[in-house]
């Protein structure tokens, strides 16, 4: 009996391979999706021997993207965008200009048309978010300043692009492509339409989405039954996410994404994320095979100097662009190179933007494999991005004075304003980080009756404690004169609440020798970390869980002592 196992041999043919060619970029110390890429390039059409189903692959990656975008969402809430909207929507609107018109200047130069280097700029502008997520998961920076800075970012970047994706088609006919639609629609009324359809969405999905999705999954959760949450959190977000592209029009990837991000103001949210983790994880080995499976190697032989001009503008041009705009909205030189390494890559959204732009007669196939080398090397140059810029940090502080004096020039947020009494910086705390941890610790202070000074590298966050007369200053405490601002000096106490402890032994260096008595209590998910923290420090270290368990414990004494007093 002949059957047609297309499907069966792509998903093994992948997964295997990709398992093999993952595991030697491991031991080559590369990312392991450097191997999935390689896995693609293997099994796709520009390479002999086996040849897996293309369409196949592409449509087990669209899911992949969909449960990856869910992901994300469901590590980045609403209040987490509103937070870092001075920097991530200004700058995001900003360097996708600069990237589009540094690819729409080559293209010109190569002789391609309007349209054709309109489509190819914007595909070089825009950065992977599950390239960076993962980036940043493997570094334990997703909950830290910087990590929510660099998502808020290509978040924007997605939310452009997916208005890009609407436009596009009404645009193609006046760019030299291929008419689609009514022709007699006006852009504006085009436009409009757009703008309608995508806030009819957001609205629906924080209106509706917010507080019909976590009651559904309550009641599944009810049921007792693991298999049945699982499917309930998959079928969800595959569903909204196809929904949202048919009732809403807009693309699988943000439906997807709101669906995570609307789930993650559920109680049930941490359940979520850890009984998809297996699936999201075998799906985005799909994604980066089908993507492998694109490229043409040819090109890099073939087009040497054209690869090289695309991967200048992805790896250099818009991060360089990325870096001058976060160093002229008054960020730290280390938020400025944590968004440059993040920026430094493109991905989802760049593959779909080419294929487009190829369907609508606007950009030439070299244009697509073009795309797909830079994402290629891109992604895979990426981690040594991330590791650099420690090095590269230390490297311009050494030797550029403008640099270190463009951080240190007067900034009304980098000191405390004069009006802040001596008694206010007396023996008063000092509170290193004012996100979920550190906001409920400053609440309880201020009902104690506690002074304390808040360093928040959040900018916007500064301004508004201010504003409610608390002190704080905006900075990295690692950089003494954070601390400086702060009177470390005469502190009795300094609290480190914020998640990313890269830094923290900076800091309490810098406090124990401005203030040798000074008290210091710090947070982590790590025991390791903790234990090293301690011997290096002296100071107290707290591991999240710990204290759970210790909190959880000492109810269920109080409980059973209760319970023992009602028996008698």
């Amino acid at each position: 009996m002949d059957h047609n196992i297309s499907l069966i041999t792509t998903i093994a043919a992948a997964l295997g391979l990709g398992l093999l060619l993952g595991m030697l970029a491991v031991r080559l110390r590369l990312p392991a999706l450097v191997g999935y890429l390689a896995a693609g390039v293997i099994i796709g059409p520009a390479t002999p021997g086996f040849v897996a189903d293309v369409a196949l692959a592409s449509q087990l990656a669209e899911i992949g993207v969909m449960l990856l975008m869910f992901g994300v969402g469901l590590h980045f809430s609403l209040d987490d965008l509103l937070e870092v909207k001075g920097i991530a929507l200004p700058g995001a609107v900003l360097q996708i200009a600069v990237a589009t018109l540094l690819g729409l200047g080559v293209a010109h130069w190569w002789g391609w048309s309007m349209g054709a280097g309109l489509v190819f700029g914007l595909a070089l502008s825009v950065a992977s978010t599950v390239v960076l997520l993962r980036a940043l998961e493997d570094r334990g920076q997703l909950d830290s300043f910087n990590g929510r800075i660099a998502v808020g970012w290509l978040v924007v970047e997605d939310l452009v692009t997916v208005l890009v994706l609407v436009l596009l088609p009404a645009l193609a006919g006046p760019l030299g492509g291929k008419t689609s639609g009514d022709p007699s629609a006006s852009l504006w009324a085009t436009l409009g339409w757009t703008l309608l359809q995508v806030g009819a969405f957001v609205a629906f999905m924080l209106v509706v989405g917010r507080k019909l999705f976590p009651w559904f999954l309550w009641r599944v959760a009810k049921t007792g039954s693991r298999e049945l949450f699982t499917l309930a959190v998959i079928a969800a977000a595959v569903g909204i996410a196809f929904g949202s592209s048919h009732l809403f029009g807009v693309s699988f990837a943000l439906g997807a994404f709101f669906a995570g991000m609307v789930l993650r103001e559920s109680e049930l949210s941490h359940r979520a994320a850890e009984e998809t983790l297996p699936l999201r994880d075998a799906f985005s080995v799909l994604f980066f095979v089908s993507v492998g499976m694109l490229f043409d190697p040819r090109v890099l032989v073939e087009h040497p100097l054209q690869v090289l001009a695309v991967l200048a503008i992805i790896l250099f041009g818009k991060s360089l662009a990325a870096f001058v705009l976060v160093l002229v909205l008054r960020y730290p030189l280390n938020t400025a190179l944590t968004v440059s390494a993040s920026l430094a890559q493109i991905g989802e959204f760049s593959f779909i933007l080419a294929a487009l732009g190829m369907s609508l007669g606007l950009l030439p196939e070299l244009g697509q494999n073009l795309i797909l080398a830079g994402a290629i090397v891109s992604i895979a140059v990426n981690p040594v991005m991330f590791k650099a810029i420690a090095p590269l940090e230390r490297w311009v502080r050494a030797r550029s004075a403008h640099a270190r004096h463009m951080e240190r020039s007067p900034d009304p947020l980098a000191e405390l304003p004069a009006t802040v009494t001596h008694e206010r910086l007396t023996d008063q705390v000092v509170l290193v980080g004012y996100g979920r941890v550190g906001r409920r610790i400053a609440e309880e202070l201020t009902r104690q009756g506690v002074h304390f000074v808040v360093a928040e590298q959040n900018r916007e966050m500064v301004e508004d404690l201010r504003r409610r007369d608390q002190p704080a200053v905006a900075g990295n405490a690692a950089e003494p004169a954070v601390l400086i601002q702060a009177h470390i000096a005469r502190a009795a106490m300094l609290v480190i609440a914020t998640p990313d402890t890269f830094h923290v032994r900076a800091m309490i260096e810098t406090a124990k020798v401005l203030n040798p008595g000074i008290k210091v209590l710090v947070r982590t998910h790590n025991e390791e970390e903790a234990r090293l923290l301690r011997e290096e420090t002296g100071g107290t270290v707290l591991v999240g869980e710990h204290e759970l368990a210790r909190s959880m414990t000492r109810h269920v004494m109080e409980g059973l002592a209760h319970a023992a007093a009602a028996a008698h």
